[in-house]
């Protein structure tokens, strides 16, 4: 198994959706203590370590039909490069450490750690073929991280920024589901079953929908936070952008968008620029 091969099961460019475990701390202006930001090691690595073995696991449900994708069939099981043993053996290999760092963090932390495992691999063997269901399913992904966060700092979530983190997590995996169709056209379905089984422009209202409930809650969590409320202009723009993105073909994996859009890439920087500040100052 070669190194590029690793990497690119692991998908490392995904572990920044686990930076949602500091945004408890970070919102609530505790990143000014060393002691507690280091608390966050464990839970970090150990959420990177079980997303990656999601990871393999869903590369191995989806290897034939990774095969009628453009870019995914070039993947190391797809393409064949790594066997299916080797693959099942080096998701556990990954498993194992993960629940480990979980145990040592908290019960709670590792309750959280086991939805998030079991919603995924329920995920890829099942639900991604159900339309809705796949977008929750990715949705409770972030909320769980979120949650995790608030565990592991001891920061309480307050019922704003959940509805806020819950709405943007919708608002991304639709707009990741868009991108794919748009990209596949007619071969969607073959690539993945729900595709087809969602009404023409379904997706799109919920994309807009989803959209518009994120500025409203995120406004109701910085309303009462007084110059916070001036990021709701970049949360307009970031939103729009994607928006932009996907509507364009230019592809709706939010991981992707970020580090490759020079507008969503700046617009995010401004925003924890300008939250650093006004919380921190």
């Amino acid at each position: 198994m070669k190194v590029t091969d690793v990497a690119r099961m692991i998908r490392p460019a995904q572990w920044l959706k686990n930076l949602m475990l500091f945004f408890p701390p970070f919102l609530g202006g505790y990143f000014i203590n060393p002691e507690l930001l280091l608390r966050g090691v464990a839970p970090f690595v150990a959420f990177c370590l079980a997303a990656s073995s999601t990871y393999v696991l869903n590369d191995l449900c989806d290897r034939e039909n990774d095969s009628h994708h453009p870019k995914k069939k070039l993947r190391p099981i797809a393409s064949g490069r790594v066997t299916s043993a080797a693959a099942a053996v080096f998701c556990l290999a990954l498993l194992v450490p993960a629940l480990l760092l979980a145990v040592g963090v908290s019960a709670g932390f590792t309750a959280l750690l086991l939805a998030y495992l079991a919603i995924s691999a329920l995920y890829s063997l099942k639900l991604k073929e159900i339309p809705v269901v796949d977008l929750f399913c990715i949705s409770s992904g972030f909320l769980l991280r979120l949650q995790a966060g608030g565990e592991v700092f001891g920061v309480v979530i307050s019922q704003w920024l959940f509805l806020s983190v819950f709405l943007l997590s919708l608002f991304l995996s639709t707009g990741k589901r868009l991108g794919e169709s748009t990209s596949l056209g007619s071969v969607a379905g073959a690539h993945r079953r729900s595709l087809k089984l969602y009404p023409e422009g379904f997706l799109d209202g919920v994309l807009v929908l989803s959209g518009a409930a994120v500025l409203v809650t995120y406004t109701m969590y910085v309303i009462t936070r007084h110059a916070l409320v001036y990021t709701v202009i970049l949360c307009c723009f970031g939103l729009l952008r994607f928006i932009f993105r996907v509507k364009s073909g230019m592809g709706g994996d939010p991981t992707e968008s970020l580090l490759k859009d020079r507008q969503l890439l700046a617009v995010s920087v401004a925003w924890t620029l300008m939250v650093s500040w006004i919380v921190y100052r």
